[in-house]
């Protein structure tokens, strides 16, 4: 037996969340998606005026034939074309530099009802006429103005501080009466000036700082008008609120319809156990008595003999007892944590078990996840032994937090050098264990090749508790 055991202290601390924290975009850094925030918005309006001619033209056409069987179809390849067109915009807005937009499901759940129930779908799904609505309302209104925009910023830009260099070999018919906008501009800051420059020396000037306004605010408009689309594409492109309240439902059903599964497994297994094991040999034991009482006046010798049976009959049904009862939590696990208990049952078992344990030592884990971890543990433990024909096994536990979208893990690896060959079929115990996981809300992983080597493990989600609070004990 051989164990390397290392528990962070109680005096650890959480790492600074630094990731966490929004990032702060800096000047430069808007200037470095410049290009692609410019390629989105220079082909916005190209892009939204064939869509809106596709869109229109297919969707009147099937809705003018609406009483003809190819109406029909008709109308719904407009709403595919308008979809395909929504998706469109969202995978350029990503491409932009935009964060991802949660698509909707396109009402999958329809799949497989009927050929008429397939094709008439996209009729009630609302986020088909919304992508015909940003298609050829919304997307095309909304592109010439942003479109608009950035053709004449980037052209004042550009225009405006390269003038000095390219204006002097175009010829200048102006004449003495010419119209110069700095002077109109230097009057209306400066009421009843003097001031005399050259009016061509004076205009160049005047261009040349509007040039270096329009380039320095460049960064600033670019972003704006993306965000403008992106707003627009999240609320009418991207999926609805309540599709992930819906799917967030299905998923706690499933994950107690699994652990009501499991739970329901592991009772009759354990009914099973009982009455095949330490049953039969209590009836055994009962009987031994009731001979030893009848023997015990007349045939000291043969009473002496039975006494001996019921021992035995007596020490392996404790032995078989205690086995059944590693499926239970056990003190040490609601004493001393799970760190501790895991360490107890490496040391019980016969093939040498190396343990690598990272788990807080501040009572950071709930105590329902404690006790899942530690019979997936005892189980995988015992498959190993039993079946995998291993010289060695390794236990790996530990616990990591990936930040607000995905929360805190709890990881436990088991893997041996044994034959492999593990897998979940019908039957088999690791289906029990995968359900047991997946009412956790968690992952069951097995990798276990023919010939080995086997790496089983599991990935259970938890909220850790506030410093100071108790686990609840369940």
């Amino acid at each position: 037996m051989s164990t390397d055991t290392s528990i962070a202290g109680a005096s650890r601390t959480p790492a600074a969340r630094t990731d966490d924290a929004p990032k702060r975009r800096g000047y430069w850094s808007l200037w470095a998606a410049v290009p692609r925030e410019f390629a989105f918005l220079i082909l916005t309006m190209p892009i939204a005026i064939t869509g809106i001619v596709v869109i229109s033209t297919t969707f009147f056409t099937g809705l003018g034939l609406i009483f003809l069987v190819v109406g029909i179809f008709i109308l719904v390849a407009s709403l595919f074309i308008a979809r395909g067109f929504g998706t469109l915009e969202l995978v350029r807005l990503r491409w932009a530099g935009g964060s991802d937009i949660r698509r909707p499901a396109w009402g999958h759940a329809d799949r497989g009802r009927g050929f008429w129930r397939t094709m008439t779908a996209p009729f009630i799904d609302g986020h088909y006429w919304l992508a015909l609505l940003h298609g050829v309302v919304i997307n095309p209104i909304i592109s010439v103005i942003s479109w608009s925009l950035t053709l004449a910023w980037t052209a004042t830009a550009l225009g405006g501080t390269t003038g000095w260099i390219w204006q002097r070999y175009i010829p200048d018919g102006r004449g003495d009466d010419s119209f110069f906008l700095h002077e109109v501009v230097v009057d209306w800051l400066v009421p009843g000036n003097t001031l005399s420059v050259d009016p061509r020396v004076g205009e160049a000037v005047f261009e040349l700082i509007v040039g270096l306004i329009f380039l320095a605010t460049l960064p600033f408009v670019f972003r704006g008008l993306t965000l403008l689309h992106d707003v627009i594409a999240r609320g009418v492109l991207g999926a609805w609120r309540s599709e992930a309240l819906e799917r967030e439902v299905a998923q706690l059903d499933a994950s107690r319809g699994a652990a009501v599964q499991a739970e329901d497994a592991s009772l009759r297994r354990l009914e099973r156990d009982i009455h095949d094991g330490p049953q039969q040999r209590l009836v055994r034991l009962q009987m031994d008595l009731a001979a030893i009482e009848r023997t015990l006046e007349r045939d000291p010798d043969s009473a002496r003999e039975l006494l001996g049976e019921a021992r035995d009959q007596a020490r392996e049904t404790l032995d078989e007892l205690r086995a059944l009862s590693r499926g239970f939590a056990p003190p040490i696990l609601q004493d001393r944590g799970l760190a501790v208990a895991l360490q107890s049952l490496a040391a019980r078992s016969p093939i040498p078990v190396t343990v690598e344990i990272d788990l807080p030592a501040d009572a950071t884990l709930p105590a329902s996840i404690e006790r899942n971890a530690y019979f997936v543990a005892a189980e995988l433990l015992t498959n190993a032994v039993k079946h995998a024909e291993a010289s060695g096994i390794r236990l790996t536990v530990s616990t990591r937090d990936s930040g607000a979208m995905t929360g805190h893990w709890l990881d436990l690896w088991v893997s041996d050098n044994g034959r492999g060959g593990a897998a979940l079929s019908t039957g088999h115990g690791l289906v029990g264990l995968e359900d047991r996981v997946r009412g956790l809300r968690g992952m069951f992983v097995v990798e276990s090749p023919v010939g080995g080597p086997t790496t089983i493990g599991s990935h259970i989600p938890f909220a850790p508790l506030a410093a100071g609070e108790s686990a609840p004990q369940s």
